[in-house]
């Protein structure tokens, strides 16, 4: 997946990270809303990390800021089933976004690998 793709893709995932926070917000749950901050801040820094990544001054740099964007989607993912462990949030509401945070990890994960042989962004 190009470069462009992926901060498409994290952008999304920013917004969709938005509509749960929201969520939990109008249940007026003091422990959801804990989550959802927790999560909304590292969902959103993602794409952040993604997009700053291709300004990277080395390759060692874009190697760092893509790294931290991968810590912050499995920490997206710690939140997210820990929402639906915890029975705030429906699973169906959690299902597909749990989903599309395994495949932004594993395509980060890939540029990573990609990166560290050398092979272009």
């Amino acid at each position: 997946m190009a470069g462009q793709d992926i901060q498409e893709r994290t952008a999304e995932y920013a917004l969709r990270s938005i509509k749960v926070y929201r969520y939990l917000q109008r249940k007026r749950d003091g422990v959801g809303l804990i989550l959802a901050k927790q999560f909304l801040r590292c969902a959103t820094s993602i794409g952040a990390n993604v997009t700053e990544a291709q300004s990277g001054e080395s390759r060692a740099d874009f190697v760092h800021k893509y790294a931290i964007a991968q810590k912050e989607a499995k920490e997206s993912r710690y939140w997210l089933k820990l929402m639906l462990r915890a029975g705030l949030v429906p699973a169906s509401n959690l299902t597909a976004l749990i989903q599309e945070t395994e495949e932004i990890v594993a395509v980060i994960t890939m540029i990573i690998v990609n990166a560290k042989k050398g092979t272009p962004k």
